[in-house]
């Protein structure tokens, strides 16, 4: 299993234009291949966000990121005080 954890910055005062992207993007990760699950974490003060999404496989991450992105960009693109950034992880779950 395949972690991808993404971070973004929207700044302050932006919760409601945030929340409906997180709204929007559950709904489509839903159906996509190899999607297992996705949290989505903000700090409400300085804007600070993220996205921890699980998938089967890395290439299935990979597609996912293909075809997300330049959907972010447009959802969100104006309100990011910079470009976001990724980064996969294999999952281990201890055996105990």
């Amino acid at each position: 299993m395949i972690a991808r954890l993404l971070l973004m910055d929207f700044g302050p005062g932006t919760r409601s234009a945030g929340e409906k992207i997180a709204d929007q993007f559950a709904a489509i990760y839903k159906t996509m291949k190899g999607f297992k699950d996705a949290t989505f974490f903000v700090d409400y003060e300085t804007g600070e966000s993220g996205t921890l999404t699980l998938w089967e496989s890395k290439e299935d991450a990979e597609a996912a990121t293909a075809i997300m992105r330049p959907k972010l960009m447009e959802a969100a693109g104006s309100m990011l005080k910079g470009p976001p950034t990724a980064k996969m992880f294999e999952v281990y779950k201890p055996k105990a």
